[in-house]
């Protein structure tokens, strides 16, 4: 590592430059310090992306263990944490989909989204990701009232 780079600080990537933890949040490359957790997963997310890696649908982790240790009840809340944000991106995600889809207001496209999973018996985070799916590939079957623009007739 070079001269300005501590043992605390995570080297990334040439194009992103040093990841560096700060008392109150992370410092990318020499760019504006960041909001902690959700910088760090967010960033985390970006650069599995950029390796091709996806993420698979997962299930959210349940309740700690009976008797865990703290490390293990710790290690536990941070699974938690980093799937509630993962599925709050693919709900902002999905929300962007739909009002750009039908020039709607982002509200209003959370409201359907919320709606049609509510009718559906389903989670929003799991319509989400299918209306993300849905952007890149035409095969991802969706509720008419996401699919289907409001006033469009069908005949």
């Amino acid at each position: 590592m070079g001269d300005d780079v501590s043992s605390h600080d995570i080297a990334v990537a040439d194009a992103v430059g040093v990841v560096r933890r700060t008392p109150t949040g992370w410092r990318v490359g020499n760019g504006h310090e960041l909001p902690d957790l959700v910088s760090a997963m967010v960033l985390a997310d970006l650069l599995t992306e950029e390796e091709g890696g996806e993420r698979p649908r997962s299930q959210a982790p349940g309740r700690a263990p009976e008797g865990a240790t703290e490390v293990e009840r710790l290690r536990h809340t941070i699974a938690q944490l980093e799937h509630a944000l993962h599925s709050r991106v693919v709900v902002e995600q999905a929300i962007g989909v739909l009002a750009e889809r039908h020039t709607m207001p982002t509200r209003e496209a959370f409201e359907r989204l919320r709606s049609s999973a509510r009718s559906r018996g389903r989670k929003v985070a799991d319509l989400a990701r299918d209306v993300v799916e849905s952007s890149t590939s035409p095969l991802t079957v969706l509720p008419d009232e996401l699919s289907v623009s409001p006033g469009a007739n069908s005949n």
